[in-house]
């Protein structure tokens, strides 16, 4: 058993090193670079003479690389035509059990941002919570903050207080239209 855990821990510290070196070897693609390199180069003398330092500097510089490299001539890429229905359906089907939903919260004042998915998703959470035995103080804090992003995405901005109000009519209105059987 140990050995094969062995086997399994030197493996995967093969292919760490195996995807380091992959990734340094692709950043240093040098295709497109437009010139050469600068080195510099220093060299100190130290004598042992308390008074007398020395030091000489050289410095070498290359020419700049004045042909595009290769990357740059190759030709350009066809582009894939796009499918007829691309990016498929923009907008989700909503049930009726979402649509009674929905127009129950209408009824009590609350406008859901955009077509309604984000509240039919916070009244799927509601049941399935319910449904599991979670806390009401645990769906409350959770609706609360759906409700938070539901007004975020409307554009509006609520208080503490309106958001947990809020809440409370999500959670009711599914209670009394969405999580039925």
């Amino acid at each position: 058993m140990t050995r094969n855990s062995l086997a399994r821990t030197l493996s995967l510290g093969v292919m760490a090193v195996a995807a380091s070196s992959l990734l340094v070897a692709c950043g240093s693609d040098d295709s497109t670079a437009t010139g050469a390199p600068t080195s510099t180069t220093s060299a100190a003398e130290t004598t042992t003479e308390a008074s007398s330092t020395t030091s000489a500097a050289e410095t070498t510089t290359a020419a700049p690389t004045t042909s595009p490299g290769e990357a740059a001539t190759a030709p350009p890429e066809q582009p894939q035509p796009v499918p007829d229905d691309f990016p498929g359906p923009t907008e989700s089907q909503i049930d009726d059990r979402g649509t009674s939903f929905l127009d129950e919260l209408k009824k009590q004042g609350v406008t859901p941002a955009g077509n309604g998915d984000i509240a039919v998703s916070t009244a799927n959470y509601i049941c399935a919570a319910q449904a599991q035995g979670v806390a009401a103080e645990e769906i409350s804090t959770f609706v609360t903050a759906n409700v938070g992003v539901e007004a975020s995405a409307a554009g509006t901005q609520m208080s503490e207080t309106q958001a947990q109000e809020t809440a409370q009519t999500y959670i009711t209105a599914a209670q009394a239209t969405y999580c039925r059987p």
